[in-house]
């Protein structure tokens, strides 16, 4: 029996119904050709592009909600030229600087935010790669966070090799998060300084390393709808375990501070969007989900989301984690 009613489906697209339906039976179902024609339909149909969305993630939805937390375990200094980033060194922003924390800050931090609720806790740095002798001090703060919480650790340390790969699995790491940004078609107006297919090598060594890779990228750098598309499914491809979605928040000094923001609307789409083409994997929506979602917040989840990170981000703040906390409970777990 189809999962949608027949009085819903009078109301819905029926190319919709139809590309919603197949992917309900099979979750690569999905064509580019599908996915585009669900990116054009009229803003008109975009809350029934989000009800089908939230349809499919129940239908493939492995675990309850993820709450990820992070902290900014080293700023700023980065020689990559990202248009986006407050980090780059490229850019003259009025952000914090600072060389890698100690142990002890970012085991205090990871206890602090698995106090406050959150179920994973990422080292993010700064920079195209770290240095050993900085590996090994992630290493053994994964150990000790590892030791002492339940937490999923997972680290965002830019380009691996092997070899790191296997240090950071052993040494307590399960997720690995790097992110493509953007499409590969896009990509030479996002960032100029190292090859899009560096970041693709990273997700695959992590992978093969027996980490779960978590990769996703910036929405509203000025990409169009298929170039969303081809993002989506290129993640498909690597098959990996997490989508992070960011929305672009313009930061001053930055190539890209004068962007306008996606509107509520045609965000929740995207994440709907990238719900359809890959209905069985985390999507988790992350920075910039308050300036450009604002009173939509709530939306995220219906929207086919099934976590998005709690507390700040690495150089903009976020909402409380209790604000977060109380908008789960009006969730439906059901």
């Amino acid at each position: 029996m189809p999962v949608l009613t027949e009085r819903k489906i009078m109301m819905f697209n029926k190319n919709l119904i139809e590309i919603t339906e197949k992917i309900l039976r099979d979750k690569d179902a999905i064509s580019y050709d599908d996915a585009c024609e669900l990116a054009h339909l009229p803003e008109d149909e975009t809350i029934d592009v989000l009800f089908c969305a939230h349809t499919i993630k129940k239908r493939y939805e492995k675990q309850g909600v993820i709450l990820c937390s992070i902290i900014n375990a080293k700023s700023g200094f980065c020689s990559e030229d990202c248009a986006f980033c407050a980090q780059s060194s490229h850019h003259t922003t009025e952000i914090k600087t600072y060389d890698l924390l100690d142990e002890t800050q970012i085991l205090e931090n990871a206890l602090q935010l698995k106090k406050e609720g959150a179920t994973r806790y990422s080292m993010v740095t700064s920079g195209l790669r770290l240095t050993e002798k900085e590996i090994d001090a992630i290493c053994r703060s994964a150990e000790a966070i590892v030791a002492k919480t339940n937490l999923t650790v997972c680290t965002s340390l830019g380009t691996l090799t092997a070899s790191r790969a296997e240090k950071l699995k052993e040494g307590g790491v399960s997720v690995y998060h790097h992110n493509l940004e953007t499409a590969r078609s896009f990509f030479d107006q996002v960032c100029t300084t190292h090859d899009y297919d560096e970041d693709i090598n990273t997700v695959k060594l992590a992978k093969a390393s027996g980490l779960k890779a978590c990769s996703g990228g910036i929405l509203g750098l000025g990409e169009t709808w298929e170039q969303r598309v081809e993002m989506a499914f290129t993640l498909k491809e690597l098959d990996v375990d997490g989508i992070p979605i960011n929305f672009l928040n313009p930061i001053p000094g930055t190539k890209m501070q004068d962007r306008p923001l996606l509107s509520p609307m045609e965000a929740l789409k995207c994440i709907a969007l990238f719900r359809f083409i890959n209905p069985d994997k985390n999507i988790l929506i992350c920075g910039g989900r308050e300036v450009t979602l604002r009173d939509y917040q709530s939306w995220l989840m219906l929207a086919g989301a099934n976590g998005f990170m709690i507390g700040n981000y690495l150089t903009t703040q976020g909402r409380t984690i209790q604000s977060d906390l109380d908008m789960l409970k009006e969730y439906p777990s059901k």
